[in-house]
């Protein structure tokens, strides 16, 4: 089972292939982009999905060993390593537009695939450090109020109307980017100021995490405009910017047209497999520490990406998360994919439903 731990060291191959762009000119620049979007999709076209999960005794093995859990702390350093060879690598006068514009994009790819992804995981875990190293990892993407919406708000809300982060059937992506990121920031800073009020204090104080996040974001941008000036300081904000407009891609493929039904009660359903789509197609599942596994993720956030399993009944993606990425872009092959895939699965699920005990 070792070797299973050892095979999540993969995705640091990204950070390598991103220090050749940092440190090199011409097409080289490009290589991680093409990893990513390019050679990942077409292996998991051609590559089966696999959807064995880990037996109980199994996971009780991986529960204990501590190296996947090493491997997303070893990124923290790294992701900031990273981010200092992009600043420094755009210092360098003799870049054409185009491989500015590479390095940004490179940097923009480890903002979202690192800084919030891991950032992500990480903030799920109990541990008060393992959350401030996702705290960390969200500042290097100038994202940190995703801390604080993604688990008090988008797992409360995950497939309701309510949730600015779940995407509506229909909706293109280029209309859900502004209602995702403008009402999931302000999603934030009104569950933050709800937390105050719990603890009796007032909402314009230090203590709230919202005010603290902004300070922290402002103090970064500032030393990044100290250090290496105004030009590279705007391009930073915009390699942080493609940072969260890949994770804002990635929620609008992970819960497109899925919706929970309210009870007779005007409660909405627990929140089920069914209403994440799923995907496990190996790369993907690989690359992004298990994130595709997201319909487990939804129905217990809790557990530990090595532990995430595959369930029969969620719904699945026909490819892996990055190809799913590109296709989201194209909105009319987009709809003419994921809609009926969602009809087939509504038929689907109302036939299991309906089918004698």
């Amino acid at each position: 089972m070792k070797l299973r731990a050892i095979k999540f060291g993969a995705p640091l191959s990204v950070f390598i292939l991103a220090y050749f762009a940092f440190t090199n000119t011409g097409w080289i620049i490009s290589t991680p982009m093409l990893y990513a979007f390019a050679f990942i999709p077409l292996v998991e076209l051609v590559v089966p999905a696999k959807t064995t999960n880990l037996s109980i005794a199994e996971e009780e093995m991986e529960k204990k060993d501590r190296l996947y859990d090493y491997w997303l702390y070893l990124i923290v350093p790294i992701q900031y390593f990273s981010l200092y060879f992009f600043l420094q690598s755009t210092q360098v006068g003799s870049l054409t537009s185009i491989e500015l514009m590479g390095r940004i994009f490179v940097m923009g790819l480890l903002c979202g695939t690192f800084g919030i992804n891991v950032g992500h995981e990480l903030g799920h875990r109990k541990n008060l450090y393992e959350r401030n190293l996702a705290k960390a990892l969200l500042l290097s993407s100038l994202y940190m109020h995703f801390y604080i919406e993604h688990n008090q708000g988008h797992h409360k809300n995950v497939s309701t109307k309510e949730d600015p982060s779940s995407a509506r059937r229909g909706e293109p992506i280029y209309l859900f980017y502004f209602r995702t990121i403008i009402l999931g920031y302000f999603s934030a800073w009104k569950i933050a100021a709800t937390d105050q009020r719990k603890k009796s204090r007032p909402i314009l104080h230090f203590s709230n995490q919202m005010i603290q996040f902004q300070l922290l974001q402002l103090v970064l941008i500032s030393i990044v405009f100290i250090l290496f000036g105004w030009k590279t300081m705007l391009y930073f904000i915009a390699a942080a910017s493609i940072g969260f407009l890949l994770l804002e891609t990635v929620n609008y493929i992970e819960h497109y047209g899925l919706e929970r039904e309210k009870n007779s009660s005007g409660n909405y359903e627990r929140t089920l497999p069914i209403h994440s789509w799923n995907s496990n197609h190996i790369l993907g599942r690989l690359m992004l520490f298990e994130l595709s596994r997201h319909s487990d993720h939804h129905y217990m956030a809790s557990r530990k990406y090595q532990l995430l399993r595959h369930h029969e009944n969620a719904p699945q993606m026909p490819t892996g998360y990055p190809g799913m990425m590109i296709l989201s872009l194209i909105p009319p092959i987009w709809f003419s994919i994921m809609n009926k895939r969602i009809d087939d699965f509504r038929l689907h699920h109302q036939e299991i439903l309906s089918a004698p005990k």
